[in-house]
């Protein structure tokens, strides 16, 4: 018996084999045409990757899960509860079966998971209940070591308790708030903060539609005005360094207005005393930006001198900083200094954009064809990647962060999908043999458009492959796919398909964002490694924190 692709007896063929109606012949019909059309090939893993990908889609496998014998759902359990990799990556002809269903399923439902239509929602896709955003810090410590908030959150109703440095806080209708620690402020709103200790300095321009800033022992109202607010046990006082503000003391029923030059302390007993301002007893945005560029400078300097270390690292395959003296040049030099794969990498469109601090580089990925080509020859046993990204949005269904050209044998794919997701595909060596790990939804709305550390580690020895987000790993799964593992022809940002058709959505899988450092290495990296990178890299970290 012999097939042929493509063919009605090959789209048979695989239904059968799906459906675990094969006989031995048909078995043996099929992977001899297998091994031999790199096009059948790729449309075999391509439908059963089709299947993969809808997994989270529930209803579409409701007659799959009804139509699966006990003994598939064990199997399935024990894959997921992290089974034996070597009988879990064996399934037996019902789970075959179901995969069948699943995929026929999925080929008939084409045309709604590709138009981004879902019964349910991502969370992230819902809004944003943020009412501010955290600009920068200067030398800040918050009160919430593990929670503390990092420059580019967005920040939600709720108090923030700074003990000491300063925090820029940029409200959603427009106002500005300089807070100095050591200090207790509560977000209500987009345009109200309530502080029920310390000092804050607010700039208050006319599209913030008036701004409130509530007190112990008394309220301001205010547009276009500059005010010093200062809350303590004895009293409240306020500083009108330019345009207006009303001021309305806890227990009064009419409001004072107080003009630029003038200033108001309601004493905790409800007395209003007139008082001059003193704007050298606030922080001023000339002096809060005059602070933060020297701790930005001095976190550049910081982060090349790691980065000068991390290039001596043996392990390192790759490391792309995407630092260039001109726009004009359009090969990137690999900075690793151990390594002699990969020397340079090449730039395809793109545009050249601020990375994360200023002065910083980055490559933005605007289009659909832009990418960075790599190629990473020789196998490895296991393999960690890691990139500093700021994601502008997740066009398409799945979003390539790295990956490699088509579905080449023990190849790997990186990339985030539409829902927030991170997954990695590691392809096998034997038709329609691969595995995809996805993490839980972790890019959010709020992660749109600021900078964040991701990094996956395949780790073919302990044979679990692992997520991280900012340091913290996310996932960690059973690896089903033996070592040793292959990069070869890659690309960041993009995905050449190699043959597949360039006119089907699902095949089109560019980036949309900025990514500022990539690194490649052969060997899993551990935890604590991961978190240095990401802490040496934060664009956060304030280093004249600990030189005072």
């Amino acid at each position: 018996m012999t097939l042929a692709f493509p063919s009605p007896e090959f789209d048979d063929a695989v239904a059968a084999v799906c459906h675990g109606e094969a006989d031995e012949a048909l078995c043996r019909a099929l992977n001899e045409l297998l091994r031999n059309d790199a096009a059948a090939l790729d449309e075999y893993i391509l439908r059963t990757e089709l299947h993969s990908r809808l997994g989270s889609d529930e209803d579409l496998f409701v007659a799959a899960n009804q139509l699966s014998s006990v003994e598939t759902d064990t199997e399935e359990q024990g894959f997921l509860d992290g089974g034996d990799p070597d009988s879990a990556a064996k399934p037996k002809r019902s789970l075959w079966w179901a995969w069948g269903v699943a995929a026929l399923l999925v080929l008939a439902a084409l045309g709604v998971w590709q138009s981004g239509v879902r019964e349910q929602a991502p969370d992230w896709q819902v809004g944003s209940q943020a009412v501010a955003m955290l600009d920068r810090t200067v030398r800040a410590r918050w009160a919430d070591a593990e929670g503390q908030p990092v420059a580019g959150d967005s920040l939600e109703p709720g108090w923030l308790t700074l003990e000491s440095g300063l925090a820029q806080i940029v409200f959603y209708k427009g106002a500005r708030l300089i807070v100095e620690g050591p200090a207790e402020i509560y977000l209500l709103a987009p345009n109200h903060v309530s502080v029920r200790k310390g000092k804050i300095t607010a700039d208050i321009p006319s599209q913030s539609s008036g701004f409130r800033i509530d007190g112990p022992h008394a309220s301001v109202d205010a547009t276009v005005a500059n005010v010093g607010f200062e809350a303590e046990g004895s009293g409240t006082a306020v500083h009108v360094f330019a345009g207006q503000a009303a001021v309305r003391p806890r227990n009064a029923s009419a409001e004072e207005s107080v003009e630029r030059g003038i200033g108001i302390l309601v004493t905790e007993t409800g007395d209003v005393q007139r008082i001059q301002p003193d704007g050298s007893a606030f922080a001023s945005l000339y002096d809060f930006h005059a602070e933060s560029s020297a701790a930005l400078a001095l976190r550049r300097d910081y982060w090349e001198v790691m980065g000068e270390r991390l290039n001596q690292e043996e392990s390192l395959l790759v490391r792309l900083d995407f630092e260039q003296a001109s726009p004009s040049r359009w090969e990137l030099p690999n900075l690793s200094q151990s390594s002699s794969v990969a020397e340079m990498a090449s730039v395809i469109g793109c545009q050249w954009g601020r990375g994360r601090w200023p002065g910083k580089q980055a490559i933005e990925f605007q289009n659909v064809n832009d990418r960075v080509r790599l190629d990473v020859p020789g196998e490895y046993d296991s393999l960690t990647l890691s990139a500093w990204v700021r994601v502008q949005g997740l066009d398409r269904e799945l979003n390539s962060l790295f990956m490699s050209d088509g579905f080449m044998e023990k190849s790997i794919h990186w990339l985030l999908r539409d829902d927030g997701v991170l997954g990695m595909t590691v392809v096998g060596d034997q038709p329609g043999d691969y595995q995809i790990v996805a993490s839980p939804p972790v890019v959010e709305l709020d992660d749109i458009g600021r900078w964040i550390h991701l990094a996956v580690v395949v780790d073919g020895r302990s044979r679990r492959v692992s997520h991280f987000v900012n340091g913290q790993e996310v996932d960690r799964e059973a690896l089903m796919i033996k070592p040793p593992y292959r990069v070869g022809p890659s690309e960041l940002g993009n995905w050449s398909a190699r043959g597949f058709p360039e006119d089907d959505p699902f095949m089109i899988r560019n980036f949309s964002g900025s990514m500022d450092e990539f690194c490649l290495f052969s060997r899993a990296l551990e935890p604590e490694e991961i978190e240095t990178l990401y802490q040496e890299g934060r664009p956060d970290l304030d280093l004249l924190a600990f030189r005072r």
